[in-house]
């Protein structure tokens, strides 16, 4: 009997570490082919039936990127957005989760509800509205144009929110108790514990501002004002797509995504768990 249990024991584990490198492989699979397809030249990437290995490894793909577009100055564009948004989005949304976690005002739960409804609006609904105020007040293709409308972030407020509401009260009642202020008990108290939150709801921002497309290209008319995913777009014409280039392209924009998560992935994994996402 001990020796049939320990049979579906090992079987068990055998069958759980097949699944376990499946999903390894169909993580990894793909990001190996960008990076051995952005080191072929152009009727290799094209060739059929396709291969993993280059037949020649080049690095013309990278040097066409270089020589095609501004690319130090789309990168420094795109760094300088997404920065400025996750740094708003750290500190102005965890001022909001705090206010409807902690501080009982009239209609809290209302305008919480309404900043929540707002996650279901798609962008494509607001694009055109969003474009005319920025045109008539005169920041359009400008970086303001950019970070102003992200400032915050609904799901940013919501998973601060839950954040605030899983710790002790005790901790703000004994700083009221000492005579702190609000503001004192937030910024002295509450926000230093909320680090894997506000990590986790810096990566999430930055990733998703630092891949954005269609925002930053509806937003900016010249090149000098282009992030890098809106200058990949350059590389696809209605006729023809520089493949080679796009991979180019697209391996330099992924390069500092993955130093940030996997710098911060233990910090991200323990916002998430500590947040609990309670309504």
């Amino acid at each position: 009997m001990g020796g049939s249990v320990n049979v579906k024991r090992v079987i068990g584990r055998v069958v759980s570490f097949i699944i376990k490198i499946g999903i390894l492989f169909a993580v990894i699979y793909p990001f190996v082919w960008l990076v051995l397809s952005s080191l072929k030249f152009e009727q290799d990437i094209v060739q059929y039936p396709p291969k993993l290995w280059p037949n020649q490894f080049t690095f013309t793909q990278y040097i066409r990127v270089w020589s095609k577009l501004p690319m130090f100055t789309m990168f420094k564009n795109t760094l300088l957005f997404s920065a400025s948004v996750t740094v708003s989005n750290c500190l102005l949304c965890a001022m909001g989760g705090y206010a409807f976690a902690r501080i009982e005002f009239r209609g809290r739960k209302l305008l919480f509800v309404l900043i929540l409804m707002t996650m279901m609006i798609p962008f494509q609904i607001i694009m055109i509205p969003l474009y005319i105020l920025e045109h008539m007040i005169g920041i359009l293709d400008t970086f303001w144009g950019l970070i102003l409308p992200r400032l915050t972030w609904p799901f940013a407020i919501y998973l601060m929110r839950s954040f605030f509401i899983s710790l002790p009260k005790n901790l703000e009642e004994a700083g009221r108790i000492d005579g702190a202020s609000e503001y004192r008990i937030f910024w002295q108290i509450m926000l230093p514990l909320c680090k894997a939150a506000m990590i986790t709801v810096g990566i999430m921002t930055f990733t998703n501002n630092w891949n954005d497309l269609v925002y930053p290209l509806l937003l900016t008319n010249s090149v000098t004002m282009r992030t890098l995913s809106a200058g990949l777009a350059m590389f696809v014409g209605q006729r023809i797509i520089e493949y080679g280039a796009t991979l180019a392209a697209s391996m330099i924009s992924l390069i500092p995504l993955l130093a940030a998560f996997l710098f911060m992935q233990k910090y991200f994994v323990k916002g998430i768990a500590l947040s609990g996402m309670k309504i």
